[in-house]
Formats: structure tokens, sequence, C-alpha cells
């Protein structure tokens, strides 16, 4: 296959092209979206999709880890305007440096990490409380939890530590370095988790912030760590049971495919969206092409 024969060497076609959002955030917005007017049209499914702080008492509630942060309060416009703004501002620049596949597992995982630290601070600390329903009604029972706030404080944590010194308006009207706002923005949700005040989830927010440095600072965050940890975890089972002898592709074959992958990537969001796998492959890559040269 010649390089002009690559789908990312190609010249765009002419003329209109109806396609979904290339990037991993608009999709996520717009998903978001979808949902939040669903929930306009179906009031059961902000029910069904919130995040209870005792769903440890309901185990086959535990994908609401997961849902809840798909949701937005239907009662206040502001909460998903905020929220994808800020999505929209930071993840595109973060997806750039991280790549598609690690921005959606830190966006996913960050969403559950949030749901489940706040659930274990509110089931430690709390419990069943008065509070007004989404539909406004007054209700006795245990706090719940709709939104991608978590998800959201982990993208602008990451955020800073990637580039610390930018400037940015912070609260959309005074210019501040990175990590200043950053900075600010911690410092009043430690307020308010410390003081459980008001109607918001501070403790998430934080849970959010402690990932995304995660994220940044230790491999184990990553999702090439937890395929690797797969990986050897098949080499393990692999080496138990007998080999059996199948036809496969050849070797040199799925290399080639893995670089032509890699390389289309390069393209698209620049050599530091690669991942340390992927970076290894290159690397492998490499080693067999001079050992073919100096044959």
């Amino acid at each position: 296959m010649g390089i002009y024969d690559r789908q990312y060497a190609r010249d765009p076609e002419e003329g209109i092209h109806l396609s979904p959002p290339r990037t991993m955030t608009v999709q996520l917005v717009v998903f978001t979206a979808v949902v939040y007017v669903a929930q306009l049209l179906i009031p059961a499914v902000t029910a069904a999709g919130m995040l209870s702080a005792d769903w440890m008492t309901r185990p086959w509630q535990a994908y609401t880890l997961l849902s809840y942060g798909f949701l937005h309060s239907t009662r206040d416009v502001s909460h998903i305007l905020l929220n994808m703004a800020m999505l929209w501002m930071f993840g595109q620049e973060i997806e750039r440096r991280y790549g598609r596949r690690e921005f959606l597992t830190l966006y996913l995982l960050a969403i559950v990490f949030s749901g489940v630290v706040w659930s274990l601070a509110e089931w430690a600390t709390g419990g069943p409380q008065l509070a007004l329903s989404e539909d406004g009604a007054e209700a006795t029972g245990w706090p719940r939890l709709l939104g991608a706030s978590g998800a959201i404080s982990a993208i602008f944590v990451l955020y800073a530590l990637n580039f610390p010194y930018r400037k940015v308006l912070f609260m959309f009207f005074v210019p501040m370095p990175m990590w200043v706002a950053a900075l600010i923005a911690l410092s009043f949700d430690a307020f308010g988790a410390m003081s459980r005040s008001g109607n918001v989830a501070y403790t998430a927010h934080l849970a959010g912030a402690l990932y995304g440095y995660a994220f940044f600072r230790y491999e184990w965050a990553r999702g090439d760590w937890l395929r690797d940890r797969l990986d050897a975890l098949r080499g393990l089972i692999g080496k138990r049971r007998p080999q059996l002898k199948v036809h496969a592709p050849d070797a040199d074959d799925l290399l080639r495919e893995q670089v032509d992958e890699i390389l289309a990537k390069i393209q698209l969001h620049g050599q530091e969206s690669l991942t340390r796998s992927e970076r290894k492959i290159l690397e492998k890559a490499s080693r067999q092409y001079q050992q073919r040269r100096s044959r």
C-alpha cells in the first residue's frame, strides 16, 4: 500500500457532506443534549438515571453510577449550559493531547469515580433528608445526584496541569493564568464540601478533580494501563492452556496495520496524542525496519 492510498493522505471530496462530529468532545456534548431533550419530554428518564446515595442497598441500580453523568436539572437550564460550555472549551484540547480513546476513558471513569466518592461521603456523613425533587416537590429521602460536573472537574484540572500558564477568562470575565483559576475553583469546592451548604455536590467536584490529577500523574489511571494489564492477564491464561493451531494473520501485516492507524492519529491529533503503548508499537516497527536494512 502506497502512502497516497492511505485514508489520511487523500484529498477531501468536494461538495456538501453530512457526517457526525469527528471529535469525541463534540459527540459527548451532542449526546448529552439529546439526553436532556429526552428528560424534558419523558420525566421518567431523570428518575431512572439519577444516582442515589444509597444505591449500594440496591446493587441492580449500579448503572446509575454512569447514567447520572449524562443527566442535568430540568428546572435550571444553566446547569447543562455551563457544564457543556466547560466541556467544549477545555475538552477539545485535552482530547488532542491524549487522543479520542484516552479522552473517553477519562470522561467515563471520572463520572463513575465521582459518583462513588460522593455516595460514600453522603453515606458516611448524611442520611435521608428533606429536599426538592426534580419536579419541585418536597420529599424526604437519600440525596440524589445528576450532572457531568465531576467529569468536567477532571478535565478542568487536567487542562490546568498540562497548560498551567495559559491565560483563561475565569467566570468568563476575569483573565488569569490557568493554575490560578484552578486553585480558586478547588478552594471554592473544598469550602462548599466542608460546610455542606447549598444544593451543589461539591464532593463530586473534588473527586473529579482528584481523578484528573491521578490521570495526569499516575499511569494506572490511563486507559493504556488497563489494556496492558488485560494483555498480561490474557498472556498468563494462554500459558495455562494448550496451544491451538489456528490460522492467524501474519505478524508483519498486523504491525503494519497498527502503524497505519497510529500515523493516521498523528495526522489528525498530533504526536503528543500518542499513548505509551502506541509509542512502543512505533519503536518496534522502527527496529524491525532498521534490522531489515542492515541485512
